[in-house]
């Protein structure tokens, strides 16, 4: 996998921070703030993600990278449905980014235990 500098690594973490704060600010009623706050920490942590490709011909690293690639794009559309919804942009419901995000929570998670995994068993580095 390429490895990210430290400027990258900045960012890929502090958008995972903020998308873990945008996720969790409308339980305490800031609906709207955190909305924008989930889409920025969306974007900053799939953008990151998207930076660090894989070159080699592993094909079970290859499917988990487009997973992972999968879960970062379903991050920032989560992050576009809630601001769509906090500013009534259309018939978007409350339920649509919530969805979203789950799915890709759920296909992040997955990727980020297993790849390491199948980087060593295929004799890469996980940096």
């Amino acid at each position: 996998m390429k490895k990210l500098n430290n400027w990258q690594n900045i960012l890929f973490q502090s958008g995972g921070l903020l998308l873990l704060a945008g996720a969790v600010m409308p339980m305490f009623g800031a609906a709207a703030q955190g909305s924008f706050v989930l889409l920025i920490g969306a974007l900053l942590f799939g953008s990151m993600q998207l930076l660090a490709s894989y070159e080699g011909q592993d094909t079970i690293v290859r499917r988990l990278r487009r997973q992972q690639v999968i879960g970062a794009l379903l991050l920032i559309v989560a992050g576009g449905l809630a601001v769509a919804h906090t500013i009534n942009i259309g018939h978007i419901g409350s339920g649509e980014w919530k969805l979203c995000l789950a799915v890709a929570a759920v296909l992040e998670i997955y990727t980020a235990f297993r790849l390491p995994t199948a980087l060593k068993a295929a004799g890469e580095s996980d940096d």
